[in-house]
């Protein structure tokens, strides 16, 4: 399939570009990005951060403008557009007929669009069939959770299944990727911890709860939780983490109980064979040392969830970290993982 990256020359249309070589479904045909790159070769447009080398193909190609107009040869296209553009220039893309599976926060909470994580809530890819863009459902938009909510998202999954949650509070030790480029200054960040992040807490509780809601006829039927949320920035490169406590509306009969559900968890893509999908999709490590970013990050190539630390809690009934590769997993690589979902399911084609 023919696909395009909007925001193309940013972070995350970097990491998208980085991730596609070879992929054995995708084939980058487009970039998009604003009107000062349109026109340039990418290799003159784009400040190329990661660190490999840029693919040679793609250095050579032409920067489009965001309009589907001069897109519209693909089949789809993959969004990392910055939030300020992003209900626009995806709007307009999925009014001409051609889908939208966006890393941006703007359609998240949108009723008819799913926000989507395969190993979580597949069955939300049906909102689709709800989405008016165009008459013949031929656009559509799907976008990815929050980099914190993938992970965050990932490990509550078998807990909530198991126990349902009543309350929870979360700290988020956030690395320094997750800023983008040319993200926190050095005497910000350096030796030091940032206890706040603009705009990171508020999107926590609402939308770990779509993730997590169930799927009827009138929409989704999220819970209703309280959750406290504190989101710092730490002096890591790759890799959120966060600690968590949770109350839990059924008390498990022990902890055993708990770590049963998580290491028992049944992932629902397990049998699709999805390039992009980790074997095991959740680590859940004995060592109280783990996880730790700077060493399991890249598992399964930055797309597995790991947990640690699951034990009592003295406040509420269970406490656990979990960290994923925030990039990866939280972005680029979990767009690209809904992405070849929809082809299995049909939604692309």
């Amino acid at each position: 399939m023919k696909i395009g990256i909007l925001g193309a020359t940013g972070a995350v249309g970097q990491k998208f570009i980085r991730l596609l070589q070879n992929h054995p479904w995708f084939e980058i045909a487009a970039l998009g990005a604003s009107e000062r790159s349109a026109g340039k070769k990418y290799k003159d447009a784009a400040n190329w951060v990661e660190d490999v080398e840029l693919p040679a193909y793609v250095a050579d190609m032409t920067v489009n403008p965001c309009d589907p107009k001069a897109m519209e040869h693909v089949d789809f296209v993959f969004s990392g557009l910055d939030s300020s553009v992003a209900t626009e220039i995806e709007g307009a893309f999925a009014r001409a007929g051609i889908p939208v599976i966006s890393n941006a926060k703007n359609y998240r909470q949108d009723p008819t669009v799913p926000l989507l994580v395969p190993e979580v809530n597949p069955d939300h890819i049906e909102l689709i069939k709800t989405q008016t863009f165009t008459d013949d459902g031929s656009g559509w938009i799907v976008t990815n959770p929050n980099c914190v909510a993938v992970p965050l998202s990932l490990a509550l999954k078998p807990i909530y299944d198991a126990f349902g949650i009543e309350a929870m509070i979360v700290t988020t030790m956030q690395a320094i990727s997750g800023a983008g480029y040319p993200g926190v200054p050095s005497l910000d960040i350096l030796g030091n911890v940032v206890p706040y992040i603009s705009g990171e807490e508020d999107k926590i509780a609402p939308e770990t709860q779509k993730l997590l809601g169930k799927l009827t006829d009138s929409g989704i039927e999220t819970p209703d939780y309280p959750v406290q949320a504190t989101c710092t920035r730490v002096p890591t490169l790759n890799g959120h983490m966060a600690a968590v406590t949770v109350k839990l509306t059924n008390k498990p009969a022990s902890i055993e109980a708990v770590r049963e559900a998580v290491q028992g968890f049944n992932n629902p893509i397990a049998d699709l064979d999805l390039p992009f999908a980790p074997k095991q999709v959740i680590k859940l490590h004995d060592e109280e040392r783990f996880p730790q970013p700077r060493l399991h990050a890249d598992h399964e190539n930055g797309m597995q969830l790991h947990m640690g630390r699951l034990r009592e809690a003295e406040v509420f009934d269970i406490s656990f970290v979990c960290m994923a590769h925030n990039t990866i997993r939280g972005a680029a690589g979990g767009a690209i993982l809904n992405a070849e979902l929809l082809v299995k399911k049909g939604y692309l084609q």
